[in-house]
This record gives C-alpha cells, sequence and structure tokens, in this order.
C-alpha cells in the first residue's frame, strides 16, 4: 500500500472517486425515482434500482478504483492493495446482523424490553408506549457497550420497526427516530473500549481502557442519549401514543423454546468474542446456517440478502477510505483541539468515523486534547448520515422500507439527527 500512497494518479483518483460515491449516495433517492418510471422488469429498470441501493453505493465505486488500479498498473497490484485491507468489521457486520435477527434473539429482546416499560410505564406513571419508547432508545443503545454497537443497531431498528415505524405515516416523527437512532447508538457505545468501531480502532494505540473511556466518555454519553430520548418522547408523545400495537405478546404465535434462544445466544456471544479471528467467524457461521436448517420451524428465514448488502458497503468503504490520509493527515495537524471537533464532526458525516480515528493515530505526537477531540467529535456526528458510522447501513437496511417509496431522504436523515447531534456536541464538550 505504501507504493500506492507514493502515486499521485492513484490517490488523487482515489480521493475523486470516493467523493462521486458520497455524491451518488445524496442521488439515491433520485436515481430510485427514475427507476420507477421504466417499465417493469426491464434491464434499465434494474440497473437503476441497483445504482439507487445506498448499500451498494461504495462497493460500486470501490469495484471501479480496484478496475482502475488494475488498469493502470497491473492486476498484481491490485490483489496486493486488497490483501493489505483489513475486511473483519465488514465480515463480522454482515454475521452478526445474520445471527441477531434470527427469531429467537428478537423474540427475546422483545420480551426483556417490554418488561422494562411495563416496569418503568407503573413507577413513573407514563404511558406505556412511551415507557416502551424510551427503553429501546435508552437500554437498547447504551447496551451496544457491551454487545458491540452493529448488534444494538440491529435489535434496535427491528423493535422500533416493529413498534414504531410500521404503525405511523408522521414523516417527521419517523426520521426524529431515525436522527435519534444512529446518534445514540454511536455514543451509546463509549461506555467501553471494545464495542464502538471509531473507540475500538485507537484503544490499543493509545493505551486506553474501560475506566479511561467511562471516566471521559462514558457518562456524558449516558446523560445525551437520555436528553434526547426524553426530549424526543415529549414532542412526539401524541404520535408515540397513536401507534396502534399492544405491548401484550402473543403467546402462541411468538413463543420460542428456551433451549433454541439459549443456542442462538451462544452463537451470538461467540461471534461477538471472537469478532477479530475471521478464520474461526466464518466456519462459526457456516455451522448457524446448519443450525438454522435443524430448527428451522423455529425460525424467520435469514436476513442474507440485507446482511450482504451492508457487508459490501462496509467493504466499499474501507477500499476507498484507505487512500485518503494524504490530505487527512495533513488537515488533522493543522486543528486545535476545538476545531478539532469540530472538524471531525464534519468530517464523519462524508467519511467512516472508524477511518477517520485510525488515520488520528497515525498522526505522530498527537495530544491527549487532540485525542480526545478527535474520538468525540467522531462519534457525535456518527448520526448524520448513513456512511458516517458503520452499524448506520444496518439500521438503512432495515428501515428504509418504512421511508417511502423512495425510501430515507439523506438531506432528511441529517436534518433528524442534527438536534441529538448538537445536544452530543454539548455534552462531550462542556461536561
Amino acid at each position: 500500500m505504501s507504493e500506492l500512497l507514493q502515486n499521485k494518479v492513484i490517490i488523487y483518483s482515489a480521493t475523486f472517486i470516493f467523493v462521486c460515491a458520497v455524491l451518488h449516495t445524496f442521488c439515491t433517492s433520485r436515481i430510485i425515482a427514475m427507476a420507477h418510471k421504466r417499465p417493469k422488469g426491464s434491464m434499465s429498470e434494474k440497473v437503476l434500482h441497483f445504482l439507487g441501493e445506498v448499500e451498494v453505493v461504495f462497493g460500486f465505486w470501490a469495484f471501479i478504483f480496484i478496475a482502475l488500479i488494475s488498469v493502470y498498473l497491473g492486476m498484481p497490484a491490485s490483489l496486493s492493495f486488497l490483501n493489505e485491507l483489513d475486511f473483519k468489521e465488514a465480515i463480522f457486520v454482515f454475521i452478526i446482523m445474520c445471527m441477531s435477527a434470527t427469531k429467537p434473539v428478537m423474540y427475546l429482546a422483545d420480551r426483556g424490553i417490554n418488561f422494562l416499560s411495563l416496569f418503568f410505564s407503573k413507577i413513573f406513571f407514563v404511558h406505556k408506549k412511551i415507557a416502551l419508547f424510551c427503553c429501546i432508545y435508552i437500554f437498547g443503545s447504551l447496551s451496544g457497550s457491551l454487545i458491540t454497537e452493529p448488534v444494538a443497531m440491529t435489535v434496535c431498528a427491528l423493535l422500533l420497526q416493529e413498534h414504531f415505524f410500521s404503525k405511523t405515516e408522521n414523516m417527521r416523527f419517523k426520521y426524529a427516530m431515525l436522527g435519534l437512532l444512529f446518534v445514540n447508538i454511536s455514543i451509546g457505545g463509549t461506555l467501553t473500549h471494545f464495542a464502538a468501531p471509531p473507540v475500538l480502532i485507537v484503544a490499543n494505540t493509545w493505551k486506553w481502557d474501560l475506566q479511561f473511556m467511562f471516566t471521559n466518555f462514558g457518562w456524558k454519553s449516558i446523560i445525551a442519549v437520555l436528553i434526547g430520548t426524553l426530549v424526543t418522547s415529549v414532542i412526539f408523545r401524541n404520535p408515540i401514543k397513536d401507534t396502534e400495537k399492544s405491548l401484550i405478546i402473543n403467546e402462541e404465535k411468538q413463543k420460542t423454546p428456551y433451549w433454541i434462544i439459549v443456542t442462538n445466544i451462544v452463537f451470538l456471544i461467540l461471534c461477538i468474542v471472537y469478532h477479530k479471528y475471521v478464520s474461526f467467524l466464518i466456519p462459526l457461521f457456516l455451522l448457524f446456517i446448519g443450525w438454522f436448517e435443524v430448527t428451522k420451524e423455529y425460525h424467520d428465514s435469514l436476513k442474507i440478502r440485507e446482511s450482504l448488502l451492508v457487508g459490501f458497503f462496509l467493504g466499499g468503504l474501507v477500499t476507498l477510505g484507505a487512500l485518503q490520509q494524504w490530505w487527512l493527515i495533513p488537515l488533522v495537524n493543522l486543528l486545535q483541539p476545538v476545531t478539532m471537533f469540530i472538524g471531525a464532526t464534519a468530517l464523519t458525516a462524508v467519511t467512516d468515523n472508524a477511518a477517520l480515528t485510525y488515520l488520528g493515530t497515525l498522526v505522530p505526537n498527537l495530544s491527549d486534547a487532540m485525542k480526545y477531540s478527535l474520538v468525540a467529535g467522531a462519534v457525535a456526528g456518527g448520526g448524520l448520515t448513513v456512511i458516517a458510522n458503520a452499524p448506520n447501513p444496518i439500521g438503512y437496511g432495515i428501515l428504509n422500507k418504512n421511508l417511502g417509496e423512495d425510501g430515507i431522504s439523506p438531506l432528511y436523515l441529517f436534518l433528524g439527527s442534527l438536534p441529538y447531534t448538537l445536544i452530543a456536541i454539548i455534552c462531550l464538550i462542556f461536561l
């Protein structure tokens, strides 16, 4: 990769293609609208629909970039480049999304969240649906610090789809929920040093442990999550109450044997604990598929397509982001702590926050204040766009169909997450 970093044609092309990919993400709704105007089932309709999938964007442009390297430097150069990239996160997210979105896991999560919501509704004398809303956003988001952000995003998005997104036509409410989800997941994983991708990637290099994370980030993130969630539950209390789904679970329809639940949870735990070891993850996933086939009567279909698209998205992001350090590192060196925080928040909107913090580890003699500002800004801005935080494409894939024919609008997502981003910024800077 060092040879490619010295090749100006390649690094400039990488940045140009990266910009094209970012712009493409903002045009997906228009492309989908164009696809709807083509004859149904025609090749043009299928191609436009394919290019209108946000999850496809970065993988598509990464393929173009690899083709460019192959033509310009030869196939061995492109293969060598790909071999040096780290696709562990993309593979982990694909597998964990498949495992955590299964019926037994969601049954357990639904029962747990419903129990908590009923308990708190009685303790604080609030409407049951408001209590459910708050429990999903508070406990679900903060659980990402233990079960990792991708799992928390999968579970929260599926619960929100079931209880709220599918039960309302209020688009303002939906985009507020989407923005709150993305921001809460981004900052909710900072209570520990092993769950949030932008923290995990710097923790070993900068010697950040559990105590450091909770002391400097964790309690502030909890306050930000609480404020954002409670304010939203007050502002949208009527739409929340108007959602029709009952809190009562249909036992005959949804009940799953506990031995099935326990086995699925064991698979999930093994995947989380050993997520860095691809040589273990892939055989584990194949074993899980075998288990799924044997116990098919207790499962719904696996979300293979949705999970693959998310993995493809992240893989493309890794490929295109690997050669952006030629302009990002000099930019980081020019900033002071406050401007670093603001700059990191802004840059996170157009590049993965884990890639941004990784580049920070390459900057020599970075002060402690600058390190904090970089990571804090990266997690605060993690909800502004789909590409800002690695788990966001998971939420996008699950909730996209609930946001109209054209899917999630990048502009409305940005506007929906902006208030919660500001709350996170205030808490992380001033507390």
